[in-house]
């Protein structure tokens, strides 16, 4: 297998990422009324600010990281394992949760440093 069969493997497995993502935000929209996802929506967009003043350079990481072959699959692969596993542990949890969370730890890890 040459480099570039490598790299163009890596670039699909991107993509296909970039697809379940967009499959785990149309499931989150489906069984959510209209009201609810605007009032978390408020919600992450303050926390979302805060991030942004500890990691001003995430949008680039991450654009970066869908750029670079199989990084942005490991990345979102991760981020579905630890989601799953927070909702299954959490069994009253939903997505909205983990990602308060998650904003939440990283910003209070930031703060600790």
């Amino acid at each position: 297998m040459s480099y570039e069969e490598i790299f163009i493997l890596g670039w699909l497995a991107n993509i296909f990422m970039i697809f379940v993502n967009i499959l785990v935000v149309l499931m989150v929209v489906k069984t959510n009324d209209a009201l609810k996802l605007k009032e978390q929506s408020i919600q992450l967009n303050e926390l979302k600010k805060e991030y942004d003043k500890y990691y001003p350079y995430h949008k680039q990481m991450t654009l970066l990281a869908y750029m670079l072959p199989f990084t942005g699959f490991f990345k979102v692969g991760f981020k579905l394992f630890e989601m799953f596993l927070f909702l299954s542990k959490n069994k009253e949890a939903n997505v909205y949760n983990f990602i308060e969370y998650k904003y939440t730890k990283e910003i209070q890890k930031a703060k600790d440093t």
